[in-house]
């Protein structure tokens, strides 16, 4: 390729991230890098996050793939359980909302003690919580899951499914308090190594488990909710051994004080936490009532639409992890009073996100239908799969775009707006929406699928009114 081509080509990127097209109307605090610079950081932070949430993500899917194996109704039980299980987990993830947000205010402020301090109560916060939630995921299974909406042929599966990754629950969660806490500093390559090399584990045993390989026990969905587990416990292993490096920002011994809760962090978890615990209950609310808007539609229906919802977990991760990176840079700008790099670093964000949306788009319209088959042969999924992949070139836009702006407010503090937006969009548009073009409309399960178009939209103009207008720059944490 001719030099003066890629000089050009190189220019032409570094004036789409230029800091004066991103700053505005918003005046400089202080010297502001190049645009090479503030892109490089960006993804210093960002890509590590982006590829662990993929990798996530991508699991997911495999375990999907291998379970479909054993037919739809399969991937349906295990699709059923998936609302139910974050309800359970919606507490845990608005704590470590509070957690990486407060975390990077003090690695801006370079107060090291303090933010050590944060991690040790979120630790102690975590192990009351686990306790309590477990006990009530596993004794009231079976009502939670009829609500779900499981039917005769997905209901025992699900069940067994749900107990065994709920009684598992405690590797999880504290593996994500440790690694929030890291994200909080910038360290997302902790989260990314433990996630890469526990979901390479989930993935092995999926194998030995879900088909009986090697000798193993043949053990179809409750292998595959063991292998989750095992991975999970792989996880904490190394995100406890992260905390031990005395190098590290986050070192746990670094704060030799006798433990106890403080009222200032305690304050600051409630103040960010409760609006994220009240954005996650939504969230989980309104996803429960879409999911039992189509689990009515019957067991290959809600197969197919849990197929679509695998995929779209592809491109959500990618609108996570630099939701993630937003988090820690615009949460240390503000710690260090630079609200002009708090700006530009989301704006930087948001741009990345458009450029990954528009290759997912393209490669969700012309390979779709051959993503189902991955999934699935039945012919009526892969006459559903062909749509839905057409309506998820459109949704990548939306998801990744309001992701973002979300994760920009989030690590401002500004969660009460978040969880406001979900309040409106997941909890009532989508629901509605879905219901009103499934059943009045009749359009089954594709109209479902515009009410999630719909509610996407919503959350997308009202995410980036709020982040134009400047005012999550003032919120204090």
């Amino acid at each position: 390729m001719d030099i003066k081509l890629v000089l050009y080509m190189y220019h032409f990127i570094l004036s789409f991230f230029h800091p004066n097209k991103l700053l505005k109307n918003i005046p400089a605090c202080g010297e502001i890098p190049d645009a090479g610079t503030l892109l490089r950081r960006t993804l210093k932070v960002a890509w590590p996050s982006t590829l662990e949430s993929f990798l996530v993500a991508l699991v997911s899917v495999v375990d999907t793939i291998m379970v479909g194996r054993l037919g739809s109704s399969a991937i349906a039980s295990i699709g059923l359980t998936g609302q139910p299980k974050f309800i359970f987990l919606a507490i845990f993830i608005s704590l470590n909302v509070a957690v990486s947000a407060l975390v990077a205010r003090r690695k801006g402020e370079n107060d090291r003690s303090s933010a050590n301090s944060i991690l040790i109560q979120a630790l102690a916060i975590t192990g009351i919580l686990t306790i309590i939630v477990t006990a009530l995921a596993l004794f009231f299974a079976d009502p939670i899951l009829r609500l779900a909406g499981t039917n005769a042929d997905t209901h025992d599966g699900s069940i067994l499914y749900f107990r065994i990754i709920m009684g598992g629950l405690v590797f999880n969660v504290f593996s994500m308090v440790i690694n929030a806490a890291q994200r909080g500093v910038g360290n997302t390559k902790i989260a990314l190594k433990t996630n890469l090399i526990s979901n390479g584990v989930n993935i092995v045993f999926n194998y030995l488990l879900i088909g009986g390989n090697l000798g193993f026990p043949r053990l179809g969905i409750a292998g595959a909710a063991i292998a989750t587990v095992l991975g999970s416990f792989v996880a904490l292993i190394l995100s406890a051994r992260s905390i031990m490096d005395s190098t590290g920002f986050i070192y746990l011994r670094y704060h030799e004080k006798r433990f106890s809760f403080d009222k200032a962090t305690l304050s600051g978890i409630v103040n960010i936490g409760s609006s994220t615990l009240a954005e996650q209950i939504f969230l989980r609310i309104g996803f429960l009532a879409y999911a039992v808007i189509v689990a009515h539609l019957g067991t290959t229906a809600f197969a197919a639409h849990q197929i679509g919802m695998n995929v779209i977990t592809i491109s959500f991760s990618f609108a996570d992890g630099l939701s993630i990176a937003a988090v820690a840079l615009v949460g240390q700008s503000l710690g260090a009073k630079r609200v002009d790099l708090a700006k530009i670093y989301g704006s930087i964000c948001q741009r990345l996100g458009f450029c990954c949306s528009a290759i997912l788009s393209v490669f969700y319209i012309f390979g779709g239908k051959e993503v189902f088959m991955l999934f699935s042969s039945e012919p009526e999924i892969l006459d559903y799969g062909v749509i839905i992949m057409r309506l998820t070139a459109l949704i990548v836009f939306l998801q990744i775009a309001q992701v973002i702006f979300s994760g920009c407010l989030r690590g401002a503090g500004d969660t009460r707006y978040v969880a406001m937006v979900s309040l409106i969009s997941v909890t009532l548009v989508r629901p509605l929406c879905g219901y009103l073009f499934v059943y009045p409309l009749q359009m089954g399960l594709i109209g479902a699928w515009i009410g999630l178009v719909i509610d996407q939209c919503v959350r997308l103009l009202l995410s980036s009114a709020r982040f134009a207008s400047g005012k999550w720059c003032n919120i204090k944490v």
